[in-house]
This record gives structure tokens, C-alpha cells and sequence, in this order.
């Protein structure tokens, strides 16, 4: 089984996270930031992972550290678990609608780090969770799990619909690279090393 774990303390968060990449349970997300477990909790849906969170972080501040410190610790996750890749499809593209909203997510599990985010915001706040802090916890996410991920709303207007769009999506683009193809042998890339 593709497994990680890792428990990060800082002077700002403390946490702890486990993901299985082969087993769809447990989901337990307690981040203290309600919109943000939300997302995630539909993330490891979408992606039918195994994910539990559990964080500490310096909220009274606001969620920032929090969410950025997640996409760190979820990307190192994902690539330890992950391994040599061997035998993985390695690419995922996922277009997800949320009524008037079109979000997509496509990616590259390629051990190089980059993200485009091309989304906007109307609503700067959802409960405790700043908007702007999605691009900060999909950049600390692809960074590093080290791959390619593009990111987009086609179309949309309310705010939520198209976070969770872009959660989703990439949910479901990260199934799609992260399984593994009878078809490949080896890595999928001819470098042999991803």
C-alpha cells in the first residue's frame, strides 16, 4: 500500500496528517478552519484517498499559516507515498461543474514544481476561510508533491461553487495520475526517472 505520515511542528501550526493512496477510509479532517475541512474532506473524496488531518494552528492570527502549512505537509505526503512512481498513468486532467460554475484541474506528477492558478474571487471570505488563500494552499500543495498543476474556472460567479470546483477537480485529476496502469512498465517517461 502507497502510505504516508508525517508530524510537523512549527511556532505557528502543529500537524499531524496520514494518507493512504489505495484505501478510500478513513476521512477525518479537523483543520479548526470549517470551509477549508470541507474542502478537503471533498478533496480525498474525489480523489479516493484515505486522508486524516489533524491540526493546531495559530487561528487567532487568522487561518493563512494553517492552510498553507497543509498543501506543504499534504504535497510532501503524497510524493513519499507515491515512491519511485513507477507504473503510475503520472497525468490527470479533471473539468468539474458546480451549477453555474466550470472548474478544471490538470496536472503532472513530473518531480518539477509549478502551478498556474487562473481564478478569481468575488466573495473575499467564506466563514473563517480568506479566499485569496486558495491559490496559497495549491501552491504549497504542488511545490511539494514536485508536479505540474493548472488550474481554472471556465466560467462562474459564486464563490464558493468555484473553490469547490477547483477542490474537486484536482481531486479527481490526482486519481487519474496516481493510479496505477498495468499498461506501464516502469516510469512512465523517458527519462526512466520521475
Amino acid at each position: 500500500m502507497r502510505t504516508a505520515a508525517l508530524n510537523r511542528s512549527t511556532a505557528e501550526t502543529k500537524i499531524e496528517l496520514r494518507l493512504n493512496l489505495d484505501q478510500q477510509e478513513p476521512v477525518n479532517i479537523q483543520t479548526g478552519v470549517g470551509f477549508f475541512d470541507h474542502m478537503l474532506t471533498l478533496f480525498a473524496r474525489h480523489s479516493r484517498i484515505s486522508l486524516e488531518v489533524n491540526v493546531n494552528g495559530d487561528l487567532e492570527v487568522d487561518s493563512h499559516h494553517t492552510v498553507e502549512d497543509v498543501g506543504i505537509v499534504l504535497g510532501q505526503c503524497i510524493k513519499d507515498a507515491l515512491g519511485d512512481k513507477r507504473g503510475i498513468n503520472r497525468y490527470g486532467t479533471s473539468f468539474v461543474p458546480m451549477d453555474e460554475t466550470l472548474g478544471m484541474a490538470s496536472l503532472d506528477l513530473s518531480g518539477r514544481s509549478f502551478l498556474v492558478f487562473d481564478a478569481d474571487f468575488d466573495n473575499p471570505k467564506l466563514g473563517t476561510f480568506d479566499t485569496e488563500l486558495t491559490e496559497e494552499f495549491f501552491q504549497a500543495l504542488a511545490f511539494n508533491t514536485q508536479m505540474n498543476l493548472h488550474l481554472k474556472i471556465l466560467h462562474g460567479k459564486n464563490t464558493h461553487h468555484k473553490i469547490e470546483a477547483l477542490f474537486k477537480a484536482t481531486g479527481r485529476a490526482l486519481r487519474e495520475a496516481i493510479t496505477e496502469n498495468p499498461e506501464i512498465k516502469g516510469v512512465n517517461s523517458t527519462k526512466g526517472i520521475l
